[in-house]
């Protein structure tokens, strides 16, 4: 990441090259109206971008780290859009989650740079904040058990590793295990530029 010229906005460059895509997999999840909460929105580009393509919408940015947070402040100064809520600290493991209800609950490259834990943590946070039927949407780099990784991947997974034991790309079969324990469905899974995904999981009727 790199700091912009305004002093505070971060920029990550990963950022800028996907956002494109995750839109075209997000943009018909989206209902005409109500919320959408990013979890862990880190430098704030995505929401705002986002935010600025659909303004029927309420986008709340989130995130547990005071540098992003006033990374998400900047941008949002940057937008300029009036759908663009003030960013809210949230710690996905502090729950119930200080937000909802909300219609979606959005996750951009999260899971992997995050302990395990987390992962549990993100679906029962998020159960009760949407509706049955409501989809939550996680972008990032998956194991599957179905396919050979890629060797980007396995590079990726390795250095994050290093960077922290606790790291690393989540196997797409224990996630959707942790949603389905949370009541969420099975993932509709959409494959992404640079060995990516997106997952789209719906808040099934009932909670455990």
């Amino acid at each position: 990441m790199v700091q912009a010229s305004d002093g505070r906005a971060l920029c990550a460059p990963a950022a800028e090259r996907n956002r494109e895509a995750i839109w075209g997999v997000l943009a018909p999840l989206l209902p005409a109206a109500g919320m959408v909460l990013e979890i862990a929105s880190g430098t704030g580009q995505h929401i705002a971008d986002f935010a600025g393509r659909c303004p029927t919408l309420t986008w709340q940015p989130s995130d547990h780290d005071p540098t992003a947070l006033a990374s998400i402040r900047a941008w949002r100064t940057r937008a300029k859009v009036a759908n663009l809520a003030e960013p809210v600290r949230l710690d996905v493991t502090e729950q119930p989650w200080p937000v909802g209800p909300v219609q979606v609950v959005l996750c951009i490259n999260l899971l992997h740079i995050a302990p395990v834990a987390v992962v549990g943590h993100l679906f029962s946070g998020a159960a009760p904040c949407l509706e049955p039927g409501a989809p939550l949407v996680a972008y990032g780099p998956f194991l599957r058990a179905d396919r050979p990784t890629a060797p980007s991947n396995l590079a990726f997974d390795a250095s994050l590793r290093a960077t922290d034991p606790a790291w690393g790309l989540r196997h797409l079969d224990d996630v959707t295990a942790s949603a389905e324990a949370a009541g969420f469905t099975r993932p509709d899974v959409h494959d992404m530029p640079a060995n990516n995904l997106v997952l789209v999981f719906r808040r099934s009727r009932g909670l455990p």
